[in-house]
């Protein structure tokens, strides 16, 4: 258990503070700085980077608070070569400014040194229920809270945190420091449910209105795993990748036990699929003890949803794969799993296998839309909202966002569209408490008292 663990410790090292003032000190500032545009949040980089170059890291971190409440996990999942680090100018002459890394080191030492207390309002504005405490409902609570807003979050797990907390491995996102994220949001007044279902008979959204909830959002994300109809795909050796993800985490907590994972030393395991969290299955089975881990996909290198940082990762810890391939049939001995027939370009061959994880999307739950009047979904079972207000459902006063609107994305992507639901559950509350004061009535003003 102990030798696991290690191989579960953070691949990428942070950087010391000598290290994060010389990268920060390479920043141009440029006027229009394409990092920002690059950000799906719109992070103020430039004006950070500078205030991390001169060694203010307190005020770095007031900037990084005003438009992220997540920067730690931002700074290690977020796909930066993609996004801000993908726009630096730099590029053309090198290597960009390391964005994410300053992130997370600026987070990482303000998470150990306290560097700032913020200014909380008065939670006089409204109440607002969250069911759901992913990237999305963290992100609503934040953002509510320092707008005075009475916050509290529904969460069906034992502990908080949503995919970042089962399904993102340690070695990738250390659960300590999403604990110590979710504790920053819990210190600016948000109320943690954990252990407790919306959508049962016991609690559902007409009770939570009932309970004095103004607005409730959802950000309940897409649990349900999609299935491929490959003929053997009902056998005891296939499972999805977050299935499998998530029994690798209890059993890294200490809550499971070795056997429970599935996947046995030396097993042949392939991964069908070619996203993050396709790879993610991968290098995990590498990392308990998987003599053979092939990655399966049916189009090339160049269209994988993966970023080609983690695909060199997975190769480098012997991860095979294998391009423009399906797996077509998956046999069986006595009703157990163990061969595998690949076709590539036509032509077919069979390898033995032990294993097979699927990881081709999710989509919603259907328990919340099933147990409330008026939200509507589409075909596919995803919540429709409006523009206005912003993220709102058909049921008034019930918004969504993130992946169950969305579809599955990346975690700053489900942030960008919840700090836009946020602004749409801020103005409708607004607007219903000012037509209720007026609808109230009162006395009116006398000539005398408008002078």
């Amino acid at each position: 258990m102990e030798q696991e663990n290690k191989l579960f410790q953070e691949v990428n090292g942070g950087y010391t503070m000598l290290e994060a003032i010389n990268e920060a000190k390479r920043c141009l500032h440029c006027k229009i700085p394409q990092c920002k545009k690059g950000c799906p949040i719109s992070h103020d980089i430039p004006d950070w980077i500078h205030e991390l170059s001169m060694g203010n890291l307190g005020n770095a971190m007031n900037i990084i608070n005003s438009k992220s409440n997540l920067p730690a996990v931002c700074g290690r999942v977020c796909p930066h070569e993609k996004q801000c680090e993908g726009h630096c100018v730099l590029n053309k002459k090198g290597q960009g400014i390391r964005v994410g890394k300053l992130e997370r080191f600026i987070a990482d030492f303000d998470g150990d040194m306290g560097l700032i207390r913020e200014n909380l309002l008065p939670k006089t504005r409204g109440k607002i229920a969250v069911i759901g405490s992913g990237p999305a409902g963290l992100t609503i609570a934040g953002d509510l809270a320092r707008q005075g807003f009475n916050v509290e979050i529904f969460e069906m797990e034992p502990e908080p945190g949503g995919v970042l907390m089962f399904g993102i491995p340690e070695y990738r996102l250390p659960k300590d420091i999403v604990r110590r994220e979710i504790k920053k949001i819990e210190e600016l007044g948000v109320v943690f449910h954990c252990n407790t279902t919306v959508g049962n008979d016991e609690l559902t959204i007409d009770k939570l209105f009932e309970l004095g909830y103004d607005a409730i959002f959802m950000g309940t994300g897409t649990g349900r795993p999609q299935k491929l109809e490959i003929p053997g795909s009902d056998l005891k050796g296939v499972r999805q990748a977050i299935w499998f993800l998530r029994r690798v985490s209890l059993y890294n907590e200490g809550n499971m036990s070795r056997d429970e994972i599935v996947v046995h030393e030396g097993d042949r395991v392939f991964v069908i699929g070619c996203g993050n969290t396709a790879l993610d299955a991968a290098r995990t089975a590498v990392r308990i003890g998987a003599s053979h881990v092939e990655v399966v996909y049916r189009r090339t290198i160049n269209e994988m949803s993966a970023l080609h940082s983690e695909y060199e990762e997975a190769v480098e810890e012997g991860v095979k794969f294998s391009w423009q391939s399906n797996i077509v049939e998956i046999h069986n001995d006595n009703g157990r799993l163990n061969e595998v027939v690949i076709e590539c370009n036509g032509e077919r061959r069979t390898e033995k296998a032990d294993f097979v994880i699927m990881a081709v999307g999710s989509a919603p739950e259907s328990r919340i839309v099933s147990t409330t009047a008026g939200i509507d979904v589409d075909d596919r079972g995803y919540v429709l909202t409006r523009e206005k207000p912003y993220g709102m459902t058909t049921r008034k006063g019930v918004f969504a966002g993130g992946d169950v609107v969305n579809r599955p994305s990346t975690v700053v992507l489900a942030m960008r569209d919840a700090k836009q639901v946020a602004e749409g559950i801020a103005q409708y509350v607004d607007a219903m408490k000012l037509m209720e004061s007026i609808n109230k009535g009162g006395e009116l003003k006398k000539p005398e008292d408008q002078k």
